[in-house]
């Protein structure tokens, strides 16, 4: 399954300072999942404090155990889109990837 996650720094609990330090932490850990191809994709945010990556897991609660293993996943914000490949929109599967994506909450903050 693929999803968009959209990060968005949000330091709570902590200085920007304190943010700015730690972050190298998460940098490095989304590096590691990029690597081991969980993440597809991704891309800075320019002119955001965040960044724009495809994951590709087997469900939504893998997707959200990698999120909440980031070192800063308490700091950041995700917002969750789960994607389908345009080939599929005419497969009768499409009505249930969509229901189990829905099923749970996809906004961390």
């Amino acid at each position: 399954m693929l999803f968009e996650v959209v990060t968005k720094k949000n330091p709570l609990g902590i200085s920007a300072d304190e943010y700015m330090k730690r972050l190298p932490e998460g940098v490095a850990y989304m590096s590691g999942l990029m690597q081991q191809g969980i993440i597809e994709h991704a891309w800075v945010r320019v002119g955001e404090s965040g960044a724009l990556c495809i994951f590709n897991v087997s469900s939504h609660e893998q997707l959200l155990k990698y999120l909440y293993e980031n070192p800063l996943s308490a700091h950041v914000a995700f917002l969750i889109t789960p994607l389908v490949p345009a080939d599929v929109l005419d497969d009768k599967n499409i009505t249930g990837f969509m229901h189990e994506a829905a099923s749970e909450e996809t906004v961390h903050q």
